[in-house]
């Protein structure tokens, strides 16, 4: 039953913060809900009761792809968090997607997460159609937030609808394409609307936009453009829509509507426009192929059906009925039961259940295809980013990158009851989010919780605390410091032991340098006539290799170094893997103490958005907490944005400070750099505390 593709919409809603995501996700599921069950509102179940109870937890939590329909087409809406610490799941959620919908609130404009988002959004080339929300709220302004996307996100915002009516005297919108005005009740009903002629006063502004509209829009196909300018007559609608499809596409601009889902005002334009401009899984650049060192094998995942099966899991989520895994299907058919490749593992999995999310149900299903977004109930083994594939034809799709973590606090069970519930909850944790990294302590008995920022790892003791009912004691917040070294050593060490029996011998001479910044740990032998044979080669850059995950300051990893094995002696008899393994252990203790070690500290960058008259105070801080400042400017909405890079350490608590500083205007958004060297001060201290440590 292959399904017609070009009827599909893999879609996401990003928003910063508050713009409304979660209302407009439920606004949109109940407008598609009801036009999709025509007939059939259960005996006085209404969508809404359902949506009242959701709106207090937010659907959007719950559900990582929601299926719903709109004029015989089929969305996929696959959810994205706004939050900064989250942008990992923005970043997977993009890699699913086909098109989107930017939420901005209307008096809150283009906020730092929107723009974060946004490049993200730009880096994965995903179309995107714009909502301005919030439109009946104090302060609300279309137009400000058209010129911020202009400014800010230095996009092309296609103006399609404009606002009649301000703040609370917004009742509807004007569709520029149609000339009509669609005018709400105040019913709070989204099917209780008219469709009237423009408001007299408008008139002229809907022609001047309108004009902008077409020849932005005929800018995508020279001869219609010609034939427009030569007799001013426009071409017909589908032809003007045609465009727009086209450079929506191609990213050159984004349809602009606006509205209020609070109010259910406005939403069913949007839902057009994603039918109308946003791609389906066609048109969309198809997914590529790797080999196993993780780079393009030239090979791409086609969107057809008769291809062989290549899906990706993308997010693992724990529910009533057990672990759903959240996956898009590339090409090919999934059917229940099939046994499929976990490409990652090199072990199969069978596909136990198929199942469709819907907002207040989930339909079990057959089998899925190309271009579909579903949960599999069953595997075992399948982790966020691990393909799914053909046995007989295995492939891997290009991985999702995950950062590594910055920040790590330590929690402990209050009882014993606890700790039993800790351990499982954890386990459904970290199958969730790639991102969050968990270690125990053997020696103090603790669990180490590591993530991307202090908010992610708040909001995992509060999952800790409320969904799997688990009270734990938090420790104080710990950086992820490394080590490194700064002086180049030539050195050479002789591992010999002799007693009764065989013995082990292995020398090793060799050269230990700083390796460029990001290279992690490099391996090289230049050793020429088998003075330490080739195959004892693997066994000492295993040895220095595993050395690096401590580092002689403090015990942190080493980042950057490089080894060159130069020359050496061997044994034929004493000498073995494990001699020149141990040989390569010691080398590293003898030698790096020598090597001008030195610690080094996560760097982040900071985006701070605060009023004018508090840019003194705010750059005042930034400084005592060793910022280095490097731009201000402007925005159009009259906030100073201050971009800085800070060390990690001086940041935590950073948002009450800034609120305090600010009166709660002030914002911030905080992603990590790089590493670089700590001064002095600072790391004697690392060492002292490690030290402390250590002597517990």
């Amino acid at each position: 039953m292959a399904t017609d593709l070009s009827k599909y919409r893999n879609i996401g809603i990003f928003a910063h913060v508050d713009a409304g995501k979660t209302t407009t996700t439920e606004r949109i599921l109940s407008l598609t809900g009801k036009i999709h069950k025509i007939g059939e509102v259960h005996d006085g179940e209404s969508t809404t009761d359902f949506m009242e109870q959701e709106a207090e937890r937010g659907i959007t939590i719950q559900s990582a792809a929601t299926t719903c329909f709109w004029n015989d087409h089929r969305f996929n809406i696959i959810d994205t968090p706004g939050h900064v610490d989250f942008t990992v799941e923005v970043y997977r959620s993009l890699k699913v997607l086909d098109g989107g919908v930017g939420v901005f609130c209307a008096s809150g404009g283009v906020e730092p997460q929107s723009e974060t988002n946004w490049r993200y959004a730009d880096e994965s080339e995903v179309s995107r159609v714009i909502y301005v929300n919030k439109l009946d709220r104090v302060g609300g302004d279309f137009y400000r937030v058209v010129d911020q996307v202009k400014n800010i996100l230095g996009a092309t915002p296609l103006v399609m609808v404009l606002p009649i009516g301000i703040e609370s005297d917004f009742i509807g919108v004007v569709d520029l394409l149609t000339r009509k005005a669609w005018v709400w009740d105040d019913s709070g009903q989204p099917e209780n609307y008219e469709i009237q002629d423009v408001p007299a006063d408008m008139v002229d502004k809907v022609e001047e936009y309108r004009e902008q509209l077409i020849e932005t829009a005929l800018e995508q196909d020279d001869e219609l453009m010609e034939a427009y300018l030569e007799t001013m007559e426009e071409p017909a609608m589908e032809d003007i829509k045609r465009c727009i499809r086209k450079g929506t596409i191609a990213l050159d601009f984004f349809p602009t509507y606006c509205g209020s889902s609070f109010k259910n005002k406005g939403v069913q334009l949007v839902l057009d426009a994603v039918v109308d401009y946003l791609p389906n899984p066609t048109e969309v650049d198809p997914q590529p192929e790797v080999d196993p060192e993780g780079n393009e094998t030239g090979v791409f995942a086609e969107v057809k059906t008769d291809a062989p099966l290549r899906a990706l899991a993308f997010k693992i989520m724990d529910d009533k009925f057990g672990a759903l895994t959240f996956t898009r299907i590339y090409s090919g058919v999934l059917n229940k039961g099939d046994v499929v490749l976990n490409s990652f593992t090199g072990k199969t999995e069978r596909v136990g259940r198929i199942v469709e999310m819907h907002a207040d149900e989930r339909t079990e299903l057959d089998s899925a295809q190309a271009g579909d977004i579903i949960a599999l109930v069953g595997l075992k083994n399948t982790q966020t980013g691990h393909t799914l594939c053909d046995q007989k034809s295995p492939a891997t799709l290009e991985p999702m990158v995950f950062p590594e973590p910055v920040i790590s606090i330590a929690v402990a069970p209050k009882d014993k009851a606890n700790a039993e519930k800790l351990g499982v909850a954890i386990g459904k944790m970290v199958a969730e989010d790639p991102s969050f990294y968990v270690e125990s302590d053997e020696e103090t008995g603790e669990t180490i919780l590591k993530g991307m920022g202090e908010l992610h790892l708040d909001i995992k003791v509060d999952i800790l605390k409320r969904t799997h009912g688990v009270e734990v004691s938090v420790g104080a917040p710990q950086v992820a410091y490394r080590e490194s070294i700064t002086k180049t050593i030539s050195d050479s060490y002789t591992h010999k032991k002799q007693s009764g029996g065989s013995g082990q011998f292995g020398k090793i001479d060799y050269t230990i340098e700083p390796g460029e910044a990001g290279t992690g740990f490099l391996f090289e032998s230049t050793v020429v006539g088998g003075n330490v044979p080739k195959e004892y080669w693997p066994a000492v850059e295993k040895g220095f290799k595993l050395s690096m995950d401590q580092g002689v300051l403090a015990g942190y990893p080493m980042e950057d170094v490089k080894v060159t094995l130069t020359d050496g002696g061997f044994h034929a008899v004493d000498s073995s893997a494990v001699a020149f393994e141990i040989a390569a252990k010691a080398a590293y203790r003898a030698s790096i103490p020598k090597a001008g070690p030195q610690i080094l500290e996560p760097i982040m960058k900071l985006d701070v958005f605060t009023p004018e008259e508090k840019v003194g105070d705010v750059i005042g801080d930034l400084n005592r907490r060793r910022g280095m400042i490097q731009s201000q400017e402007t925005t159009p909405s009259g906030v100073i944005r201050i971009k800085a890079e800070a060390a990690l350490s001086e940041m935590f608590g950073y948002i009450g400070d800034l609120r305090t500083m600010t009166s709660g205007r002030g914002q911030f958004s905080m992603e990590f750099s790089h590493y670089a060297p700590c001064p002095k001060n600072i790391s004697e201290k690392v060492i002292a505390e490690a030290a402390e440590r250590n002597a517990k």
